[in-house]
């Protein structure tokens, strides 16, 4: 027959036990994690949508997507998404920052004191999506305080160093001096016989002399030291163009979805056949063919027109420019 349970049940002691940090052990929250957290949170938010390719789910480039970097009591985050457009970015905003503070406080206790958003590909909405502003229309109580935010600071999405070039050619050439130097230990230890590159390029060396060929080598290495020396310095281009939302710009547009906006809403202007919008750093260049019975003037103002107020939600001010042909 079994014998009763003798132990004694728990009491406010035994939870005061568990309580202590030093008696319940440490608690570690992997980037990962926190990842997963900010993607979910993100794709809760109307107008968020999951665009993803055929080599995505290999690469990581599905979206949105984030990068995380944990402090000991804070997250930052650099967010990147996919919209279904036409959106307000500046509703959607809001409300994705909301969103993700919330969803990341509450799942991991640590508060998200940089939120970076980067929208890096649009989605045409359907004919079911038509009422875009409904999605992103103000909810809650109007007269109640806004929540407080942390200050952001603004990270700008830029290209690749140019001295990447130049870091991989001297990354490589100190991997070949350590296979020679490796080479060399083995050599003067007796490990196999061979003759020693280091001793006879030395050996090489003081027996040389002034020759013709050395001072186009003294050129080429001034040049290149010049190049190393620029790439190294040279800053970062800009990849994307900045929404003014707010005083500090924390949504960023590529120039690809900013022209095929732009060639969207010129191609509804009446007598414009078809539209093709170039953008660079300076000028956003619209050309529309137009239809044999109507004037190019009123299609250069009429598409000038459609396409202005999309401009004016950019933080910088390129020149448009508007070229019409029959």
């Amino acid at each position: 027959m079994a014998e009763p349970s003798t132990a004694p049940p728990a009491g406010p002691r035994d939870d005061a036990a568990l309580d202590d940090t030093a008696q319940r052990g440490e608690l570690v929250i992997k980037e990962r994690a926190v990842v997963k957290i900010a993607v979910a949170a993100a794709l809760q938010v109307p107008g968020v949508v999951k665009q993803s390719g055929g080599l995505s789910r290999l690469t990581g480039r599905e979206l949105p997507r984030a990068d995380v970097s944990t402090g000991a009591d804070a997250v930052a985050i650099n967010l990147y998404i996919a919209v279904q457009w036409p959106c307000r970015l500046d509703l959607l905003n809001r409300r994705l920052r909301a969103q993700v503070h919330r969803q990341v406080a509450q799942m991991t206790g640590m508060p998200v004191i940089e939120l970076n958003i980067v929208v890096v590909g649009t989605e045409s909405a359907g004919p079911e999506d038509s009422a875009a502003d409904s999605l992103y229309s103000e909810q809650g109580d109007p007269t109640a305080p806004p929540a407080p935010v942390a200050p952001i600071r603004p990270r700008t999405p830029r290209a690749t160093p140019a001295a990447v070039p130049a870091a991989i050619i001297v990354a490589v050439g100190a991997l070949g001096l350590a296979v020679v130097a490796a080479r060399e230990l083995l050599i003067m230890r007796g490990t196999f016989a061979n003759a020693p590159w280091i001793r006879n390029t030395a050996q090489w060396l003081g027996r040389l002399h002034w020759s013709d060929w050395i001072v186009p080598v003294a050129a080429g290495a001034i040049v290149l030291g010049v190049v190393f020396i620029i790439a190294a310095l040279k800053p970062r281009p800009r990849t994307h163009l900045p929404l003014a939302v707010g005083d500090t710009p924390i949504v960023w547009l590529r120039p690809t979805d900013l022209a095929r906006n732009s060639s969207s809403h010129a191609n509804t202007v009446p007598g414009v056949l078809s539209a093709h919008t170039t953008v660079d750093r300076k000028h956003v260049t619209v050309r529309v063919v137009r239809t044999e019975s109507t004037p190019t003037a009123d299609v250069a103002i009429s598409v000038r027109e459609a396409v202005e107020p999309t401009l004016s939600l950019l933080g910088t001010s390129p020149e448009l420019r508007v070229q019409v042909k029959p």
